[in-house]
């Protein structure tokens, strides 16, 4: 894979005017939405744009299927001036070539799908010869080159954008649904551009799978770098849906890729009014449009990325961690206090062995000297009829030095993280073994805790958070007998998936396979919203194949766990709840997106890890819920097609019917539970 990024340095590539818009170089990352309204209804289009243009969306796009719509945006040009609206306009092209020639006069932008700019996609499956393969280039080369020529003679740009969901049968059948087929079906059309000496390109490698997404930009950036070519990005994920699930899928998909240096325009797609998605798309940018470039740029290259790490298998109060397990939560209960509060979240918030979500894994208490009386406490609240609740100790100095407070904080839990804080190697050493020690003698597992009070030297950065990650599991193999579990916990101001990368490449290359806890500090970090880059930096690592269990601090508890959650859904590590994939409305939506997915969402929220795709029209939706369990696509005016995986199970259902009927099909399928009753 391509190397990972330990310092941020955005990706150098050419500026591409957008109108007046500068996309790309040293420009600022800039912040684009997409109009709801049927484009052809021009004064509607244009009241909606203003509201985007008063909301300080950079690049508007409007989405133009039809010829109608296509010679709607003279108007729409004309009343946009005169509202004031200077953003860069945007045609949004799928499937009709003359539609994109007429709105070539009028727009600073076309963006073309190569998988269906010459293509109808009708999932053929068929073998190509080298020679066939060539004469399906030189026929898009046929339809697409008179575009290319009119953009160039005009100064317009051009957005190719791949969607994972409409790849071309020909792609698919070459190189299959895959993130390298969506990288060879934008090169395509870039080649084609190149041949006319027109390079006034942006490209995009959009999916509603954040994975897919993350995959694709970097293989799409590595090509290019290979190929000599320059052109910046736009990132997006498709269909992240509404609410805090598509703010969290948004900030995975996009913010991740920011972090590494890739991206220059962005787009969150939310099944919300768009004006929602422009302050979602700038809080993604604001930390990189702010940072300057490291120029160091060092880079690493993981052995076990992109899958997932291995790490040993092993276990907390019976919660397994490791190995194949899926990915554990833990919840920091916050202050002890005399107990009593403490006990009662305890009970409220952590699950026993064997209950299932939205309980927490495991319980977290950091405890001082001072409170070792009140930690013991936490004892009668752990019971239940099912088991005991996993409880984990955090302890630094104070208590490492007390032989006998260390003991009874390691008799009273699971898992015994140590802090060191000793300035010298040698004392710093000894604290890990004193605590390795004890937590062996009270048969509890033992952790270390890496943060910038635990590490070597001072101000640590992350290959110095990394080296101290290394001696602590050496120091603990010695004084255990086994490796401990590690979290990694950059302060606030250092990039956590940094750190982290660094501590896995150090460990992978001493053939440690300690299980890490990622530990997300977001809620401390200055002027940061810790929704969004709490979702950026744990997602960042799960994407990397990095994380047996994850923890968020510095936030009230319950909300705490309950963005660990969303995290783990949003990366599919975990399906605590239906997943549902919903597009963004625009002028091709064939009926109203928002009130159709609260109403689904309202009678299927108990279905637990069903995923349900609810689409507005076929230019993805086929493709982009593949991996759906159900599909609630639009297919005409009040007229539904349902899906049951890729297959199209019942076409043109009255859109009056069409819930009652999706509901029938989860039942048939053996999906469907009844809601538990509250009350």
């Amino acid at each position: 894979m391509s190397p990972l990024p330990l310092s941020y340095r955005r990706r150098p590539t050419r500026r591409v005017m957008i109108g007046a818009v500068g996309v790309g170089a040293n420009e600022p990352i800039r912040v684009q939405s997409m109009t709801t309204t049927d484009t052809g209804d021009w004064e509607a289009t244009a009241q909606q744009s203003l509201r985007l243009f008063q909301a300080g969306c950079e690049i508007i796009r409007v989405t133009v299927p039809n010829m109608q719509d296509a010679a709607a945006l003279e108007p729409l040009r004309r009343r946009l001036e005169e509202l004031g609206v200077t953003a860069p306009l945007v045609a949004d092209i799928h499937f009709n070539p003359h539609a994109a020639m007429v709105a070539a006069d009028f727009v600073e932008k076309v963006r073309v799908n190569p998988g269906n700019y010459a293509d109808v996609k009708k999932f053929a499956v068929r073998e190509y010869s080298d020679d066939q393969y060539a004469g399906e280039i030189d026929r898009i080369r046929e339809k697409f080159a008179p575009l290319v020529e009119k953009c160039k003679r005009l100064g317009r740009a051009m957005r190719i954008g791949t969607n994972h969901g409409s790849l071309s049968d020909r792609i698919m059948n070459r190189h299959g649904d895959t993130p390298l087929g969506m990288v060879e079906s934008a090169l395509e059309f870039v080649r084609l551009c190149e041949e006319q000496d027109y390079r006034d390109l942006v490209i995009s490698m959009k999916s509603s799978n954040p994975f897919v997404a993350v995959e694709a930009y970097r293989l799409l950036a590595e090509r290019m770098a290979l190929e000599g070519m320059d052109y910046p990005f736009h990132l997006g994920v498709t269909e992240a849906g509404n609410g805090e699930d598509g703010r969290v899928k948004s900030a995975i998909g996009i913010g991740s890729l920011l972090a590494d240096g890739i991206g220059d325009t962005i787009r969150v797609s939310l099944t919300e009014d768009p004006v929602h998605e422009v302050p979602v798309a700038f809080a993604l940018a604001a930390p990189y449009n702010a940072r300057e470039a490291d120029a160091s740029r060092e880079t690493i290259v993981l052995e076990s990325a992109p899958h997932r790490r291995r790490a040993t298998a092993t276990s907390v109060g019976g919660c397994p961690i490791g190995g194949e397990a899926r990915v554990a939560t833990f919840v920091d209960i916050g202050p002890l206090g005399d107990g009593g509060d403490a006990a009662s979240r305890l009970r409220e918030l952590v699950a026993p062995p064997g209950v299932d979500e939205p309980l927490a894994d495991i319980a977290l208490v950091e405890v001082s000297r001072a409170e070792v009386a009140a930690f013991e406490k936490l004892r009668p609240a752990r019971w239940t009829p099912q088991g005991r609740r996993p409880l984990a100790a955090l302890v630094g100095p104070d208590v490492i030095a007390h032989a006998h407070a260390l003991a009874s904080v390691a008799a009273a839990c699971d898992l015994l993280f140590a802090r060191p804080g000793a300035s010298e190697p040698q004392a710093w050493r000894g604290e890990v073994a004193t605590a390795g020690r004890a937590a062996r003698e009270a048969g509890c597992r033992f952790g270390g805790w890496v943060d910038e009070h635990a590490a070597l030297v001072p101000k640590p950065g992350p290959k110095q958070l990394a080296e101290s990650a290394f001696q602590l599991v050496n120091e603990a193999i010695e004084a255990t007998g086994a490796e401990p579990i590690v979290a990694i916990v950059p302060s606030p101001e250092i990039s956590p998936v940094a750190a982290v990368r660094a501590a896995v490449a150090e460990l992978d290359f001493h053939r440690f396979d300690a299980p890490l806890l990622l530990v997300d500090r977001s809620g401390a970090a200055p002027g940061a919203d810790p929704l969004l880059e709490g979702a950026t930096r744990l997602g960042g690592c799960l994407v990397d194949g990095i994380g047996d269990a994850i923890l968020v601090r510095d936030r009230p508890p319950g909300e705490a766990h309950a963005q660990a959650l969303s995290v783990l859904q949003a990366t599919r590590q975990r399906m605590t709840r239906p997943d549902y994939i919903s597009c963004p409305s625009c002028g091709r939506t064939l009926f109203d997106l928002e009130e159709v997915t609260a109403r689904i969402k309202g009678a299927t929220q108990h279905l637990k890890g069903v995923k349900i795709a609810i689409m507005g029209c076929i230019v993805n939706g086929p493709g982009e819920m593949a991996d759906a369990d159900f599909g609630y696509v639009g297919s005409s005016p009040g007229k539904i097609n349902l899906y049951v995986g890729k297959d199209c199970v019942l076409k043109n259902v009255p859109a009056a019917e069409a819930d009652d009927r999706l509901i029938s099909l989860i039942k048939d399928h053996g999906r469907w539970v009844e809601p538990i009753a509250v009350g």
